[in-house]
C-alpha cells in the first residue's frame, strides 16, 4: 500500500510538472513571430499604441473601400501582397504584422492583438467608408473579436476555430487545457455579436483546425448572416492555392 501511495505521488508530481511546463511554454506553442522582411511595392503604416508600434503593410491606401487582414500564427503577411493586389486592384489593403512579428515591436497576447486591431480599425475608419475584415487561422480569433466590437462591412474567416482552448483540448486530451490556457480566443462567444455578413472558408482536409471546431463556430453565426464554402482537397496551409479560394473571397468582398 505504501509503495502504491509513493508511485501515485510520483505520478502526480510528474503530471503537475508537465502541466506547469505546458503553461509556461504556451506562448511558444501559439505564437511564431516572423522576422522583418522588405516587400517592394507596398507602403508602410505604423500604428502607435502605448510604447508599441505595429507595422501594417498598405496597398492603394487612397481607395475608399478597404480590407483589413490578420494572418496565421507563423505567417509573413507581406508574402500575400501580390495575391491581394491582383485580387483587389481598386480596394485599399492593409496586412497587419502582429506585435513581435515582421517589424512590429512588443510581445503578442490575445488582449494586446485585439486592442491593436481595434486601434488600427479606428484609425482606418477615418479615411475609409467600408472596411471588410479578414482573418486566417489565429487571425480569425482577432478578426472575430474586432467584428464583434466595430461596425465592419463584412467578415471573412479562413480555417477558423470556435476557440483555441477547444483546439488545444482536442490536441492534448491528457492535459486540463481549458484551465491552463491564457489566450483562449473564444470566437464562439463573440460571433453572435457580429452584425455583418460572414464568409467562412474551410479546408476539406484541415489537419490543424479539425472540422468540428470550424463547424461549432459556423453554428454560432447569427441567422441569415453566414455562408460557408468548403475548399475541396485543401489543407490548413495551402487553402489559398486552390482555384475556388480567391473567387469566393472576391465575390463576397465585392458585394
Amino acid at each position: 500500500m505504501k509503495t502504491l501511495f509513493l508511485v501515485g505521488l510520483v505520478a502526480l508530481a510528474i503530471y503537475s510538472a508537465l502541466c506547469l511546463l505546458m503553461y509556461l511554454a504556451q506562448d511558444r506553442l501559439l505564437y511564431f513571430p516572423t522576422p522583418e522582411i522588405d516587400h517592394a511595392g507596398a507602403q508602410v503604416l505604423r500604428v502607435k499604441r502605448g510604447d508599441v508600434t505595429v507595422k501594417v503593410w498598405a496597398l492603394h491606401p487612397d481607395a475608399r473601400p478597404a480590407l483589413l487582414y490578420f494572418g496565421g500564427n507563423g505567417e509573413d503577411v507581406g508574402a500575400n501582397l501580390h495575391d491581394f493586389a491582383r485580387a483587389f486592384p481598386d480596394r485599399a489593403i492593409y496586412l497587419v504584422n502582429y506585435r513581435g512579428y515582421g517589424g512590429s515591436t512588443g510581445r503578442p497576447s490575445e488582449s494586446a492583438l485585439i486592442g491593436d486591431a481595434e486601434a488600427i480599425y479606428d484609425q482606418l475608419a477615418a479615411q475609409h467608408d467600408r472596411i471588410v475584415v479578414m482573418g486566417r487561422s489565429l487571425g480569425t480569433g482577432v478578426a472575430t473579436a474586432l467584428a464583434s466590437s466595430r461596425p465592419v462591412a463584412g467578415l471573412v474567416l479562413v480555417t477558423p476555430f470556435d476557440s483555441i482552448a477547444n483546439v488545444g483540448a482536442g490536441r492534448y486530451p491528457w492535459l486540463p487545457v481549458r484551465w491552463l490556457i491564457k489566450d483562449p480566443y473564444d470566437s464562439a462567444s463573440r460571433i453572435g455579436k457580429v452584425r455583418a455578413p460572414v464568409l467562412v472558408l474551410v479546408a476539406e482536409h484541415d489537419e490543424s483546425i479539425l472540422r468540428p471546431r470550424s463547424d461549432a463556430l459556423i453554428a454560432g453565426i447569427p441567422a441569415g448572416l453566414g455562408r460557408s464554402v468548403v475548399i475541396a482537397s485543401a489543407t490548413h496551409n495551402d487553402i489559398e492555392t486552390f482555384p475556388a479560394y480567391w473567387p469566393a473571397v472576391k465575390a463576397f468582398v465585392g458585394e
